[in-house]
């Protein structure tokens, strides 16, 4: 299992716009073959905070993920409402 965390800055202004085309990405990769789970978190510091905390079976799943048309749609919508790129990591079992 793979995990990621995506972590975005958002602009104050967009937050609200942010989480509502950010909740579409979760609704569409939770259905997709190869997801283990897939949320979208807000620090409780700093509302312009939003993380996605996800779990994919392996690296095939993650590619298919980010070619879908939800992915290759939303992200850079998301992009455009934050201050800059997100911090993105991903992990594996030690």
């Amino acid at each position: 299992m793979i995990r990621i965390i995506a972590t975005f800055t958002v602009r104050p202004d967009a937050v609200a716009e942010f989480t509502a085309a950010a909740r579409q990405l979760v609704e569409a990769s939770r259905a997709e073959s190869g997801n283990i789970s897939y949320e979208l978190l807000r620090a409780r510091d700093d509302a312009a905070t939003l993380t996605f905390l996800e779990a994919w079976a392996d690296d095939d799943a993650i590619e298919t993920h980010n070619a879908s048309a939800h992915f290759t749609t939303i992200i850079p919508q998301l992009l455009a409402l934050s201050t800059g790129a997100p911090a993105i990591v991903q992990y594996e079992p030690t």
